[in-house]
């Protein structure tokens, strides 16, 4: 049975006809990857960037992370990291980074399990220990945020967050709001891995109940839950604890899909990752760099059947021009993923070079070694050429030979091509 999060390759799609391959008029548009204030010229005025991956998890997609939005820290006033993990996830390294409550190693393995395994690595710790450091050296400037905008565990902190809403400014919808909670919140102890492989095993009624619940919950809040005195402390204070809400109803929602409307559940949780993001930007400001899969921040999915429909396009529906998307590809290297669903470790496993007819392929021959590209101004024949779909390697939670057949030009409006990537380095 496949988890909530599986972002595994599909089945290939047969390539359609491409034009011959536009190596000169790619190599006019292409600017070394050291630039990065080229890139930031393709990012442009956008409030939401959308930063993908190839693969979950290796080294030098994460550290590019790292690197172009402490980038935009610098040149564009961006204040948020955006990660493809749990709400309730980004509340804890959240309070972390502003407050420098708990520890974020201890954070991350308690967070970063099961699907979200391969986000506890060295390359996060760095950047989330960073982010702190430059909150502590700045304090005259806008402090530096982590946001989860994902919805695989509906941990304590959320709740947590509506509790004390309620405890302050409507004390009389406590006790309902705690008995629709009851069973609902993760007992103390809990770990999200176990958690989420639980919610999966419960039978569907079950699911279901607790997702009314919750919805009932976020309901009553939204309803009958506007703080008693007025003021600009006790609305934001009802906005977060409605958000908060909201994030535990997406939650149970997302686990109350039978199997058998996979694609219906991942649609879901597609629309719940955008609201959240555009959620936070909305209430939070300034701009925000979302590092997500390259199947979640694109514009089009290379796997319909099962995933229908990306973030990317619900934030392209919601934002218009302040979101925009960056693809990330490799040609060669090493990854991490787990051979099949029932493992908890991931393994290393080798990517050869991309073979003829692949994007990659194609995009190895250009002068620079790494490089990025904008896909909206690239000369005429090389859009022809990239809105054909042909194989491209993307890698999810699972290890699979399956590479997807994607058009660039229509999933992405920038693209970043790396030579060569190694396995990210996973804690223990």
């Amino acid at each position: 049975m496949p988890t909530l999060g599986t972002l595994g390759a599909g089945p290939a799609a047969a390539s359609a006809p491409s034009a011959a391959e536009p190596v000169s008029a790619l190599d006019r548009s292409a600017r070394p990857l050291n630039d990065l204030n080229a890139l930031g010229r393709m990012v442009g005025d956008a409030r939401v960037v959308g930063l993908g991956e190839a693969s979950h998890s290796a080294h030098e997609f994460f550290t590019l992370k790292q690197r172009l939005f402490r980038h935009l820290v610098a040149t564009k006033g961006f204040t948020t990291f955006a990660l493809e993990s749990s709400w309730s996830t980004g509340l804890r390294l959240d309070a972390y980074v502003t407050r420098g409550i708990g520890e974020p190693a201890q954070i991350m393995r308690d967070e970063f399990q099961g699907q979200y395994v391969f986000w506890n690595t060295q390359e996060y710790l760095d950047l989330i220990q960073w982010m702190r450091r430059y909150n502590i050296t700045h304090p005259d400037r806008p402090q530096l945020r982590f946001v989860g905008n994902d919805l695989g565990y509906a941990g304590p902190d959320a709740f947590d967050h509506v509790t004390d809403y309620l405890a302050v400014h409507r004390p009389d919808l406590a006790g309902r709001v705690g008995h629709l909670y009851a069973g609902l919140r993760p007992a103390a102890g809990t770990q999200a891995g176990p958690w989420m492989v639980a919610q999966l095993t419960k039978e569907l009624p079950a699911r279901r109940a607790e997702a009314d619940r919750a919805d009932a919950a976020l309901a009553l809040l939204r309803d009958r839950g506007r703080p008693r005195t007025a003021g600009r402390d006790s609305e934001r204070a009802h906005a977060w604890a409605l958000q908060n809400a909201a994030a535990i109803t997406q939650s149970f929602t997302g686990y109350a899909f039978p199997d058998e409307q996979f694609p219906e559940r991942m649609r879901f949780r597609d629309r719940a990752m955008a609201a959240n993001t555009a959620w936070w930007l909305r209430h939070e400001g300034g701009r925000i760099l979302l590092a997500s899969n390259n199947g979640h921040i694109a514009y089009t999915s290379d796997n319909p059947d099962e995933f229908p429909e990306p973030t990317g396009a619900f934030l392209r529906a919601r934002l218009g021009p302040d979101y925009v998307n960056i693809g990330l590809t490799f040609n060669q290297g090493t990854v991490n993923a787990l051979p099949d669903f029932t493992a908890q470790r991931p393994r290393r496993y080798t990517v050869t070079p991309a073979p003829k007819g692949y994007n990659e392929h194609t995009l190895d021959k250009l002068r620079h070694r790494d490089f990025s590209i904008d896909l909206r101004t690239a000369p005429a024949a090389a859009r022809t050429w990239l809105a054909a779909a042909r194989p491209t390697r993307s890698y999810g939670l699972y290890w699979s030979a399956d590479d997807p057949a994607t058009a660039l030009g229509r999933s992405y409006d920038i693209l970043i091509h790396l030579h060569q990537v190694e396995a990210a380095h996973i804690l223990r």
